[in-house]
């Protein structure tokens, strides 16, 4: 479905380099999106080459902003349809990766995902808030990431509850950055957070892309995350 070698290019653009069964794994991820997307709403993106740079690319891009250990823990909060940490664990398959989101039908799409993909993945149905709360997820992971539309304030306050100490949470976000962050400061002042860099780059269709990279340097109050009604209503400024 693909054009593989494409996507080898612009990977090893990045400095990633993807053998032929990994190539082999991203084009049935493009299948079974493009064949799952047609019973349930997963994306908007579905033309093969945006495929590739939109959702692969994009999601690849992360692997060169953050430097992960071998075996290291992540999570992917409100993940949708794997982006970015199904295409991160097909490059590196070490890592240990928990998908969560609110919506079950995605839930089950991810479960047969991972299995198409031969990947052994948690996939978990929860709220972010909710599962934040839990013992079990709780300042567990090595990186928590989110490539989401919410504002960096409110998915701080969702994501950083997952990072252990000295962990780090990664937003993936647009090219236009800096008034957000700006408003973002005492949210992730208060929840342990200290922003540790910004990587700024273009896919190859010239889109621009931004990921914000914050060091968890401090553990959460129990407070936090408080119940997205809160999260919604009274945010973090």
């Amino acid at each position: 479905m693909i054009v593989r070698a494409k996507l080898k290019e612009y990977a090893s653009a990045l400095g990633i380099s993807l053998e032929d069964v990994q190539l082999e794994q991203f084009d049935c991820y493009a299948q079974t999106l493009v064949e799952w997307n047609q019973k349930m709403n997963l994306t908007a993106i579905t033309e093969p080459q945006e495929i590739v740079i939109k959702h692969f690319v994009d999601s690849l891009a992360l692997l060169t902003a953050v430097e992960l250990p071998q075996g290291a823990k992540v999570i992917d909060v409100g993940t949708g349809a794997g982006f970015p940490s199904v295409p991160m664990k097909i490059a590196r398959p070490d890592i240990h990766l928990t998908l969560l989101d609110s919506l079950n039908k995605r839930v089950v799409f991810l479960d047969a995902l991972s299995a198409a993909l031969g990947q052994e993945n948690t996939c978990i149905h929860f709220r972010a808030e909710e599962a934040g709360r839990s013992p079990a997820y709780r300042e567990q992971f090595d990186l928590a990431t989110a490539r989401a539309v919410a504002h960096l304030r409110e998915l701080s306050e969702y994501c950083l509850p997952f990072v252990r100490v000295g962990g780090r949470f990664a937003a993936m976000k647009g090219g236009d950055i800096d008034a957000e962050l700006a408003e973002s400061s005492k949210a992730i002042g208060l929840l342990g957070g200290k922003v540790e860099e910004i990587k700024r780059f273009s896919l190859p269709d010239e889109s621009r892309r931004s990921i914000i990279i914050i060091k968890k340097i401090s553990q959460n109050t129990t407070k936090y995350p408080r119940p997205s009604a809160k999260i919604a209503k009274n945010p973090l400024i």
